[in-house]
């Protein structure tokens, strides 16, 4: 009873595949298809495009891998002379990997090393020339000038004004040379009046000053009369030295 209900059942199974495969139409695509020409324009256009470039090109060598290519050459024939082998492996090969480039390093470091030393020993063996001094005319006249020849010299010229100026660059040469002031280019006479110690001096001197200043920067003018009454002040603070 068994065996016949499971042969019923694979005669309806069957008889059902059947069935749904009967139902199936097979349709069939009749519509017209059109053929896509290319012409050799297009491919032009597609030819002078980068993107559609595929072209290899070698790529030069630079100056450091040619270096690097001759030092793993040499290094690999001393390697085969030694241990008579064609390739190198294990360490070997490590050590032959990267000598190449501790070589280059040690060689870049002595090319440093040597323009290093180079450049020292010129800056060595020639020494920057020292600037000239630039020295001012009241600097040049207090050092190396007869004063009191070029105060004669205005005088007879009626040049009081400039009299004047070289009166008082001859107290600052005087108070110089006795010590009582140290004269530099660069110090204003404020500056001499606080070194000046005496007092008798040092009121003779803000009174020349005060005159010099008037004087020269001040350009007042003078004459003869005038340039008399304000000349025994730079004769006493000389005296006075």
């Amino acid at each position: 009873m068994r065996s016949f209900c499971l042969l019923l059942f694979i005669l309806i199974f069957s008889a059902f595949s059947f069935a749904q495969q009967d139902s199936l139409v097979l349709k069939y695509d009749d519509s017209n298809l059109k053929v896509q020409e290319i012409s050799l324009d297009d491919l032009a256009d597609y030819k002078a495009q980068k993107a559609f470039n595929y072209s290899e090109t070698e790529s030069k060598n630079t100056i450091l891998d040619n270096i690097y290519n001759w030092l793993y050459n040499v290094l690999l024939k001393m390697l085969e002379a030694v241990f008579g082998v064609g390739h190198a492996t294990g360490i070997v090969k490590f050590i032959l990997k990267f000598m190449p480039y501790l070589l280059l390093g040690v060689l870049v470091f002595i090319l440093i090393k040597f323009f290093l030393k180079v450049s020292s020993r010129n800056i060595i063996q020639n020494p920057p020339k020292k600037a000239s001094i630039q020295f001012t005319e009241d600097e040049i006249i207090i050092k190396d000038k007869d004063i009191q020849t070029l105060i004669d010299q205005a005088i007879t010229e009626s040049n009081y004004r400039l009299a004047i100026r070289y009166l008082y660059l001859l107290a600052l040469r005087q108070l110089d040379e006795s010590k009582r002031i140290s004269w530099e280019q660069q110090k204003t006479n404020e500056d001499y009046i606080k070194e000046l110690k005496a007092h008798i001096v040092k009121n003779q001197f803000i009174t020349i000053t005060r005159i010099y200043d008037y004087v020269w920067y001040g350009e007042f003018p003078i004459d003869a009369l005038k340039f008399e009454t304000l000349r025994p002040a730079f004769s006493n603070l000389i005296k006075s030295v």
